[in-house]
């Protein structure tokens, strides 16, 4: 680890917001997964993280025997949820946010499989709240990443828990069945509108302090990958792998699976819209 980030500590970000760090680095998680305390004199945990003891004791030594009303999740992929029930049991705090969702899929990645034992309290719809002393989070529905994700707003502050719909390190994985890029350029077009958030704070990668901007250039990240893909089905480029190694040059080929994955969001997305056609590694552009 680098010492800008310190696995177990407890950093104050803002006086609502305080920040521990997971010890779970990968090439998929970046330092690792950042679990948040919000609140002073009780408090809400978001994406409580995996299912490590040295996580779990780094999070009770932050909460110090503090009143918890909530344990928030984000997602249930196994880096953000797992922990949650350990974490109840100590706190007594209910596991409210998103649905469960458990699919027969591991992806590419290892962080991507699915919380098998995600058992939520109070499963929350977008704009529905959570609040505690001093502070209020609302639920913000963005799907995409995963079907079932949530980002939470403390209204108290402008500040936005993106999980990994947004993060601050490296663009989101959109990793089909589950994963939709439709839905996921839909709630980047959901964040956008947002004009009360101030700061981000995602599950991997430091803060986003000029958050539409950093959205928008996101939304044209994927506008760009998209004309990348129709070029190259235009020049009878039609298998994902190759897509993968024409567009992705340089990258660590241990990310190629998840590379993979995001193109073939875009195809499925492209041919929901009319604009290809095939399956599998054999894809076609279609006249318009």
């Amino acid at each position: 680890m680098t010492d800008d980030a310190p696995t177990g500590l407890a950093i104050a970000l803002e006086p609502l917001v305080t920040r521990i760090l997971a010890g779970n680095p990968s090439p998929f998680t970046h330092t690792g997964t950042q679990t948040y305390l919000v609140g002073t004199d009780d408090l809400a945990v978001i994406d409580p993280g995996p299912d490590e003891a040295d996580h779990l004791s780094a999070l009770l030594t932050a909460i110090g025997g503090r009143p918890v009303r909530a344990i928030l999740c984000t997602h249930t992929h196994r880096d953000h949820s797992p922990a949650a029930p350990a974490l109840k049991a100590a706190t007594g705090a209910p596991i409210i946010g998103c649905a469960p969702l458990v699919l027969d899929d591991a992806g590419p990645r290892a962080d991507a499989a699915f919380d098998t034992g995600y058992a939520p309290d109070v499963v929350l719809a977008d704009g529905e709240q959570v609040a505690g002393q001093g502070w209020t989070l609302s639920a913000v529905a963005t799907p995409g990443h995963t079907s079932n994700h949530l980002c939470f707003a403390l209204e108290e502050s402008g500040a936005l828990f993106t999980g990994d719909h947004v993060m601050g390190w490296s663009t989101t994985v959109v990793a089909p069945p589950d994963g939709n890029m439709a839905d996921y350029m839909a709630s980047l077009e959901t964040l956008m509108a947002r004009e009360q958030d101030r700061i981000y704070y995602p599950a991997h990668g430091e803060p986003i302090e000029n958050p539409r901007r950093f959205v928008r250039g996101l939304a044209g990240h994927r506008r760009q990958r998209e004309g990348q893909i129709l070029r190259l089905l235009g020049d009878g480029i039609g298998a994902v792998p190759d897509m993968v190694s024409r567009m992705y040059v340089g990258l660590d080929p241990r990310l190629h699976g998840a590379a993979a994955r995001s193109v073939l969001a875009h195809l499925l997305d492209l041919q929901a819209r009319g604009r290809v056609a095939g399956d599998g590694n054999d894809w076609k552009i279609l006249p318009q």
